[in-house]
C-alpha cells in the first residue's frame, strides 16, 4: 500500500520539477544577449522612423500606416516622409545590415579569420569595379548599375575560390587553415588590382559622373525605396534558409577537415556552399547600397563579444543594428556638425571600422605575445 501512494507523489514532484525547469530555460532564453541585440535593432529602427530632422508621433505614425494600407486621407507631407523616405531607408538599411552580417560571420567562421570579411577579401571590391565601370563607361544608373554590382561580386568570387582551392599539406584542420589562408591571400592581391582599376576610371570620368560614382563607392540609402527593399527581402527570403541549412555542417566544419570528414560531412561541397551563401548576401546588399564599408567585418567579432560565443543570429542582428545608427547620425547628427552636410552611410561605418580593426589587431598580438 506504502508503494502505490508513493508513486503519484512521485509523479507529481517530477512534474513540478519538469515544470520549474521550463520555466528556468524559458527566462534563459529572454536573458540571452541575442534577444537584448534584438530589442536594440527593435529600438533603433523606432528611433530612425520617428525621431530625427523630421519628428512623428507614435500615434501619427500608426495613423499614417494605417491610411496608407487602407487608401484613407493622407497627412500632408507627413505621409509622403514616412512612407516614401523614412520607412523603406529604415527597411533596406536593416535588411542589409542583416546581410552583410550574415556574409561576413559566415566568412569568419569558416576561415576562422576575424579579417576574412567581403571588404578585405576582394568581394566588395568586385561589385565597386563592375558598378563603377557601368556607372563610367556606360552611363548606367539605377537597376542597371545595382545588377552590374552583383555579377561583379560573383565573378570576382569564383575567380578567388578558383584560386584559393588546392589540398594543402597536413592533417586535421591544418588544409582548411591553408585553404582559408590561399582565399584570403588570393581575395586581398585580387582586391588591389580591382582597386586600380576604380581609381583609374574615376580619373577619365566627368565631374558628375564621377560624383555618382563616389557616392555609390561610398555605400549610401539615398536611393532607397519599396521595390528595392521588395528585390533585397525577396533575396534573403531565398539566402537565409542556406545559412540555416549550412549551420550544422559548419559548426561541425570548425573542428577541422579531417574531423568533419570523419563526421560525414563532404568537406568541400560544404564549403562551396558556404562560400556561394555569403557571396550571395553581401552582393545582393551591395547592390541595394553600395559597399558599405566594414559592416561584415564589424558585426562578427562585436557580436562575438556580446554573446561569448561565435553566433550567426547575433552577427545578423548586430550589422543591421551598425547600419541604422550609422545612418541616423550621417542623416541627422551629421548635418548639424558639418554645418548642413549630409554623409553617406559608408563614410560614418568606415570612419568606425578602420579603429577598430587596428584595435583588433592590437588584441590578437597581445594573446599571441
Amino acid at each position: 500500500m506504502t508503494t502505490l501512494h508513493k508513486v503519484p507523489a512521485e509523479t507529481a514532484l517530477n512534474d513540478n520539477v519538469s515544470r520549474k525547469h521550463s520555466h528556468q530555460l524559458s527566462f534563459r532564453r529572454l536573458l540571452n544577449p541575442t534577444f537584448f541585440v534584438g530589442l536594440a535593432v527593435v529600438a533603433m529602427f523606432a528611433v530612425y522612423v520617428l525621431l530625427g530632422s523630421y519628428t512623428v508621433t507614435i500615434p501619427d505614425f500608426f495613423t499614417i500606416v494605417f491610411n496608407h494600407l487602407t487608401g484613407g486621407e493622407k497627412i500632408p507631407g507627413a505621409s509622403f516622409i514616412v512612407m516614401e523616405h523614412k520607412l523603406p531607408r529604415a527597411a533596406i538599411g536593416t535588411l542589409i545590415g542583416i546581410a552583410f552580417g550574415l556574409a561576413g560571420g559566415l566568412f569568419q567562421t569558416m576561415l576562422r579569420n576575424p579579417l576574412a570579411s567581403p571588404d578585405i577579401i576582394g568581394i566588395s571590391y568586385g561589385a565597386s569595379a563592375a558598378a563603377v565601370t557601368a556607372i563610367v563607361i556606360f552611363g548606367a544608373s539605377g537597376a542597371v548599375v545595382s545588377w552590374a554590382a552583383l555579377g561583379g561580386a560573383l565573378g570576382v568570387a569564383a575567380i578567388i575560390y578558383s584560386i584559393s582551392r588546392g589540398t594543402g599539406t597536413g592533417g586535421g584542420g591544418n588544409r582548411g587553415n591553408a585553404a582559408g589562408s590561399r582565399l584570403i591571400l588570393a581575395g586581398v592581391g585580387i582586391a588591389a588590382a580591382l582597386h586600380a582599376v576604380v581609381n583609374f576610371l574615376m580619373t577619365r570620368a566627368d565631374i558628375r559622373t564621377a560624383a555618382d560614382a563616389l557616392v555609390w563607392l561610398n555605400g549610401s540609402l539615398n536611393s532607397a525605396n519599396w521595390e528595392r527593399a521588395a528585390v533585397l527581402a525577396a533575396s534573403l527570403l531565398l539566402l537565409i534558409p542556406a545559412v540555416i541549412a549550412l549551420a550544422g555542417p559548419l559548426r561541425i566544419l570548425e573542428l577541422g577537415d579531417d574531423a568533419a570528414a570523419g563526421l560525414g560531412i563532404k568537406v568541400n561541397a560544404v564549403r562551396l556552399g558556404l562560400v556561394l551563401t555569403a557571396v550571395g548576401l553581401a552582393a545582393v546588399a551591395t547592390a541595394a547600397a553600395g559597399p558599405v564599408a566594414f559592416v561584415a567585418f564589424l558585426a562578427g567579432p562585436i557580436a562575438r563579444r556580446i554573446v561569448r560565443k561565435p553566433s550567426l543570429p547575433a552577427s545578423a542582428l548586430t550589422g543591421a543594428l551598425i547600419v541604422l545608427a550609422a545612418d541616423f547620425l550621417a542623416s541627422n547628427i551629421a548635418p548639424v556638425i558639418l554645418d548642413g552636410t549630409v554623409l553617406p552611410v559608408g563614410v560614418i561605418t568606415g570612419a568606425l571600422g578602420a579603429p577598430f580593426l587596428l584595435w583588433l589587431l592590437i588584441t590578437s598580438n597581445r594573446k599571441e605575445a
